[in-house]
């Protein structure tokens, strides 16, 4: 899928993508990804980076971590994920210190070693290139700084494999389809299966420079954790 058509599915599913999340995830993809702000390391203070943030709930959590002392920024390509991203802020968190920025990962708007730390939720599986995705967080951190990434995955057992494509075709699509979004969320599958397994993803960041780079797989292998050291 070229980034065009991406950038344009976002904005389409914007309205209902959080609904989705709920109940796709039984409410469960909130607790991963204060999992990704804690192993971002992220504290008080510190000038803390989400990169496809979405509709920012990832970023908001980032922000309420560095607190009023630090600074978190918000990045994405989608208009729309990022009119609701400032709307959340506005309604609960408004005094928040947190910039939205519309950008693309692929070409980070930031000046080199600008972040202490860095995070990105369901955002790696979309970009059309992974390895200058992770080139340019590498580039935007901090030396010693840590980033964590959390997305699908293939798992490697097959029987959580065939879990996977049970839960995607039986209440992932059917649920979209419920909302109107049937073909944005058919998408979903191919992305996973060509998504770059833990152990890829941990040589792909090595090469780009990383220091560190440690692999948490999460139920069964369905979901993980990339911990990226600069």
């Amino acid at each position: 899928m070229e980034a065009t058509q991406i950038q344009a599915m976002f904005d389409r599913i914007a309205p209902v993508y959080d609904r989705l999340n709920d109940r796709l995830s039984l409410g469960m993809h909130r607790i991963w990804k204060q999992m990704a702000v804690k192993w971002s390391e992220a504290s008080p203070g510190d000038t803390a980076l989400d990169i496809c943030c979405g509709s920012g709930d990832l970023t908001l959590k980032l922000a309420k971590q560095v607190s009023k002392s630090g600074r978190a920024i918000g990045i994405d390509f989608a208009g729309e994920q990022l009119a609701i991203a400032k709307q959340r802020q506005a309604y609960y968190c408004p005094r928040l210190p947190v910039t939205w920025i519309q950008g693309d990962a692929l070409d980070l708007p930031f000046e080199a070693d600008y972040f202490d730390c860095a995070t990105i939720g369901y955002g790696l599986r979309n970009v059309t290139d992974i390895p200058l995705c992770l080139k340019e967080l590498y580039r935007v951190l901090k030396p010693e700084a840590k980033a964590a990434i959390l997305d699908f995955h293939l798992p490697s057992q097959a029987y959580m494999r065939a879990f996977q494509q049970w839960y995607l075709q039986n209440i992932v699509v059917p649920t979209a389809k419920d909302l109107g979004m049937s073909k944005e969320y058919a998408y979903i599958n191919p992305s996973i299966e060509r998504f770059p397994t833990g152990t890829e993803q941990i040589k792909l960041a090595t090469k780009v420079g990383f220091a560190k780079a440690t692999h948490y797989p999460l139920i069964g292998g369905i979901m993980g954790i990339l911990v990226l050291v600069k």
